[in-house]
């Protein structure tokens, strides 16, 4: 599947965000997972292997190490969004157990 101009933009944002492309910061990684969240939560989907190759073939990310971090951010972050999306929560008033 390719990338949605939304997921592209958001790409974008993070390499302007991140100043040292070498080494991501803690605050760095917070703000990826923010940007990969909200794109999950506004229902755009997208390929892992497609961010791999856009941030491998972008030009400023020489470090394979903080390309791969973000790739296994967008897997988390993806994943666990579709494994929470998946759960119902149910109230006691709707268990039909009897109480």
């Amino acid at each position: 599947m390719p990338l949605t101009n939304n997921v592209i933009i958001k790409l974008n944002e993070i390499t302007t965000m991140v100043e040292d492309k070498s080494k991501l910061t803690e605050s760095d990684v917070d703000e990826i997972k923010s940007i990969f969240q909200k794109l999950v939560e506004n229902n755009e989907r997208y390929d892992v292997d497609e961010i791999e190759f856009w941030f491998e073939n972008e030009g400023s990310w020489s470090s394979r190490d903080s390309r791969i971090r973000i790739v296994n951010l967008s897997n988390y972050v993806q994943d666990k969004y579709q494994q929470t999306a998946h759960l119902r929560i149910i109230s006691d008033d709707d268990c039909s157990c009897g109480n």
